[in-house]
């Protein structure tokens, strides 16, 4: 039996999507298994940052569904894409995102419309 045969298939799955879809991690995208169940072939993937959007994930995606289909272990797959419109925030979501502090309606002094005399 070989090291791949005996690998759980979420962490044989990971090492595809990093190995064979690195198009995702080259366009600032990132993606996490969320479920890999031998027992019910069940698969779901979850695609985030610069997939958010993207005019090509659905390609992406259909590309990820098919490859894994081929699969013999796997019935189901399921790829997830947080679609653009979604709203930021929530309970959950951090008070700064990328350095923008939402407590000053994301721009704080930076984007004030009068920045004053001392602004150069």
């Amino acid at each position: 039996m070989s090291e791949t045969e005996t690998e759980p298939l979420r962490e044989r799955v990971e090492r595809w999507l990093t190995t064979q879809m690195p198009i995702i991690q080259m366009h600032g995208g990132t993606s996490a298994v969320r479920e890999a169940d031998p027992e019910t072939g069940e698969v779901i993937i979850e695609l985030g940052g610069g997939c958010r959007g993207c005019s090509v994930s659905d390609i992406t995606t259909s590309n990820i569904e098919a490859e894994l289909l081929s699969w013999d272990e796997i019935e189901d797959v399921t790829v997830r894409v947080p679609d653009a419109r979604e709203s930021l925030g929530g309970p959950e979501q951090a008070e700064s995102i990328m350095g923008i502090d939402r407590t000053e309606g994301g721009r704080g002094d930076w984007g004030s419309s009068n920045p004053g005399k001392d602004h150069l």
